[in-house]
């Protein structure tokens, strides 16, 4: 899977399927098959360039993002969530554009232990020309209200060491550092460490 990173969501509901949360000419729904391809551009263009020497392979990269977000959205798991961030033009046609993206499934360290298995938040990404506008943190946002109403109180994710502005807005959004991961690529390579982060949900609720 891919992994990246800008007024919080106002409404106390979560985000199911068919849902929305408005605010600021923005919304944020779950997922459908229909937004396929925005998605893949989105994530795909967050996460791979275009130019270069590698830029031939980028249709291919998007191909597979494409099917991938495909597969997961037809699994129908009762424990998976896809959140897209849409844009409202202001012409008369009210146009809408998929500028941002989150999921959230349930996921387990270990198939021997069904009890590890912890909500675990992937693939944030926003377009370039929406980031710094607290896109990311309604995504994060809604992220929290649907694990809440699944009944969950911890959300985990990863972040590399050396995306800084990524792990700043972690920090902002309640996440702490849980353990510092190496791998034999880091030392023989040189490659930043992953952090596995976690946030405690504090129930509004008593």
């Amino acid at each position: 899977m891919v992994n990246s990173c800008f007024s919080y969501l106002k409404s106390n509901e979560p985000v199911a399927a068919g849902s929305t949360l408005k605010a600021d000419g923005l919304f944020i729904r779950a997922a459908r098959q229909g937004d396929l391809h925005g998605l893949a551009s989105v994530l795909a263009e967050s996460f791979h360039s275009q130019s270069g020497s590698l830029g031939w392979v980028y249709p291919i990269l998007k191909l597979g993002i494409y099917e991938d977000l495909r597969t997961r959205l037809r699994s129908c798991s009762p424990h998976y969530l896809c959140l897209v961030a849409i844009a409202t033009g202001t012409d008369s046609a009210k146009s809408e554009q998929i500028v941002g993206t989150v999921e959230m499934a349930l996921r387990s360290d270990s198939w021997f232990d069904p009890d590890s298995a912890h909500l675990y938040i992937s693939n944030l990404a926003v377009s370039e020309s929406y980031r710094r506008q607290g896109i990311a943190r309604r995504l994060l946002a809604g992220c929290d209200r649907t694990a809440m109403e699944w009944g969950f109180n911890d959300l985990y994710l990863h972040v590399l060491e050396n995306n800084a502005r990524a792990r700043q807005l972690y920090h902002r959004c309640g996440y702490r550092l849980q353990q510092v991961e190496s791998s034999l690529g880091t030392w023989l390579f040189q490659r930043p460490r992953r952090l596995f982060l976690h946030k405690y949900l504090k129930s509004t609720t008593s």
